[in-house]
């Protein structure tokens, strides 16, 4: 990076994990760092799915950006969407026009819900992807309960109370899970019409079980918990068609119709348009779901100034495996990236990135949980314990962190959820 007339010009673009860990740690003073995103917060993206069914509320698990860096005063936080890329100029094009110039630039936009090749079943089953998909789903999950109370037609009725969740990863094992806690916990004395320990919760996964990327015994463990709950799974099962009053499926006994209005799909990836367009402008090498393929330094191959993060990188990481798409991965590469690009005002080079395998864990409801540290696995009341003080761990800043902590210790001692508000205005699009 000699040669240049002014300090080195880092632009970060997301503020998820990857961009959030790269602008902490790049605190040079020879540096001016610059985050754009189109929010305005972080959001600790594994509780998701605990907003989405009323356990904690959007401010417990999601952090102003300029918060996280006031002490930063080398970095500049901006609102904007990024748009394009131009790698020969050096610059960045915000939708509303504006352009930033840069001599290195971090791009950690992640990915969103891909249905297929199926974009028309989105109205009909939203992701779960930042804080607006989270209340979404929630203002869904509580407005069907309200419909089932009102309804008089037994079909129409169980058809409100069935939910569907397509994607037998850790986001569809949780929420199935928490719908179950939901339904069979937190309602179960509030309704005088209905009984919502009835409400029936089906979990579709495509492959031969769920939590596929888990040893066989821990996603043995998690159907039969999830059972428990009363979910029912059904692996080896393909959705064909999802329309506002129900789903289709195909799996080993044939094809069925399930009557239900309100689907959650936690199944396919896909990068953002901004990480396409960063592919297309690069000529860069990318996997179906449009990752880009990136070197040891987390760089596209022919251009050291443009770094990749997170789950829009495919890193090399074992012989025909890359680094998984999870907040361990990025935040290491956001740590690394930081790390190499401090380096390079001194000319050096480090050491190649090198992603440390810190194991999966799932939780499937209280008291319940599986984990594969690779060494050992544990599941059940054990690994749910570890689940809950990783995450409390891993939360940014001290207030979450102890409002988290309070909020379960509540929920745990009184088996409810205090975050179930329906705002806007209430119609009967479910």
């Amino acid at each position: 990076m000699g040669g240049l007339d002014h300090r080195l010009r880092v632009v970060i673009v997301g503020g998820g994990f990857g961009g959030l860990y790269a602008a902490r740690g790049l605190t040079s003073d020879r540096l001016d760092v610059t985050l754009v995103d189109r929010q305005n917060h972080h959001v600790f993206t594994p509780l998701l799915y605990q907003v989405a069914t009323a356990q904690l509320a959007p401010g417990e698990i999601a952090q102003p950006l300029r918060a996280l860096l006031r002490r930063h005063a080398n970095t500049q936080v901006l609102l904007g969407e990024a748009v394009a890329l131009d790698p020969d100029a050096r610059t960045l094009r915000l939708a509303d026009g504006a352009v930033l110039p840069y001599d290195v630039i971090v791009v950690a936009t992640g990915t969103r819900h891909s249905w297929v090749g199926h974009d028309d079943w989105e109205p009909f089953a939203p992701g779960l992807k930042s804080i607006d998909d989270a209340l979404a789903i929630r203002r869904r999950i509580l407005l069907a309960f309200e419909e089932a109370e009102r309804e008089t037609d037994p079909m129409t009725r169980t058809a409100w109370m069935t939910f569907v969740v397509v994607g037998g990863g850790p986001t569809g094992v949780e929420l199935a899970g928490a719908l179950g806690e939901v339904a069979r916990d937190a309602l179960r004395r509030e309704f005088r019409s209905i009984d919502p320990t009835m409400a029936r919760i089906v979990l579709v996964e495509a492959l031969d079980r769920v939590l596929p990327t888990y040893p066989r015994s821990l996603s043995r463990r998690a159907r039969r918990d999830l059972a428990t709950l009363g979910a029912s799974v059904r692996t080896a099962t393909r959705v064909t068609a999802i329309t506002a009053n129900g789903v289709d499926l195909e799996g080993a006994d044939g094809s069925e119709h399930l009557a239900t209005r309100t689907v959650l799909w936690a199944a396919g990836v896909q990068v953002t348009p901004f990480g396409r367009a960063v592919a297309t402008a690069l000529g860069a090498a990318t996997d179906r779901s449009g990752r880009i393929r990136v070197g040891s330094d987390l760089s596209v191959p022919g251009h050291p100034e443009i770094i990749i993060l997170g789950d829009l990188a495919l890193t090399p990481w074992q012989p025909g495996r890359t680094v998984p798409g999870v907040a361990q991965g990025a935040i290491q590469g956001g740590r690394y990236a930081a790390r190499r690009i401090t380096a390079s005002l001194d000319g050096r080079t480090i050491e190649p990135f090198r992603f440390r395998d810190l194991g999966e864990l799932a939780t499937i409801g209280r008291l319940r949980a599986v984990a594969d540290f690779r060494r050992f696995r544990l599941s059940g009341f054990l690994a749910w314990m570890l689940w809950l003080g990783i995450h409390i761990v891993w939360l940014i800043g001290f207030e979450s962190r102890l409002l988290v902590l309070l909020r379960w210790a509540w929920s745990f001692l009184t088996r409810g959820r205090g975050n179930r508000l329906i705002t806007g205005a209430v119609t009967d699009d479910g």
